[in-house]
């Protein structure tokens, strides 16, 4: 399994970070040690002063793709959720200044927190999707994926270029404005169009 992320597909979260939107996606890959299934808990790094929630619409791949034309590409998932795609900020911004990957801020264990899925079939329109972070009952984060640069079919076309695609593979699909730190004793909750699809708590 792969987990591929989408970074700065926003448009309000690149200008929150003063980046200048993309023209085409930017990916990088989590390893399969950083799923955080069945809402268990996570658990803050010692190695890290400032980890970060990024709540992300996650798409699944339902069967093998290579060089796949954006008008097909919707034929490649099935089913969606919300995850997060947690950060060590402080690592991050080390890695920014050197010039260097950002694996180490990204790729720790436990760092992508997996909802549960649900058939993208319920949504009539899979560019007009709620999705929000609450944290202890107060919402932090919430987006829309109007506000996406490149739209699921987009992503799935430009990886599946470079990289083949395979069943059960992930795709967290960006985040939008409002990120923020995790504290120890946090309650997360987060959901797409008010359905609560990922819960945890931070120990």
């Amino acid at each position: 399994m792969k987990i591929f992320c989408i970074a700065a597909n926003y448009r309000k979260h690149c200008e929150e970070f003063g980046m200048e939107p993309a023209t085409e996606p930017v990916f990088f890959i989590k390893p399969e040690t950083s799923l955080l299934r069945n809402h268990y808990d996570f658990y803050i790094p010692e190695f890290s002063q400032q980890i970060e929630y990024e709540t992300e619409i996650v798409i699944k791949i339902s069967k093998l793709g290579k060089a796949i034309d954006r008008k097909f590409a919707s034929r490649y998932y099935d089913e969606l959720t919300v995850g997060l795609d947690i950060t060590a900020r402080d690592i991050q911004a080390k890695s920014r200044a050197k010039g260097q990957p950002w694996f180490l801020s990204k790729g720790f264990d436990s760092s992508a927190p997996l909802g549960d899925f649900v058939p993208k079939s319920e949504f009539q329109d899979l560019r007009n999707i709620n999705f929000a972070l609450d944290i202890n009952g107060n919402t932090v984060q919430r987006g829309n994926t109007s506000d996406m640069i490149h739209d699921f079919d987009t992503i799935v076309s430009y990886i599946s270029q470079f990289v083949t695609l395979k069943t059960g593979d992930l795709i967290y699909t960006g985040t939008p404005v409002g990120v923020g730190p995790l504290h120890i004793g946090d309650h997360l909750a987060a959901s797409i169009e008010g359905r609560v699809l990922l819960e945890l708590k931070v120990k």
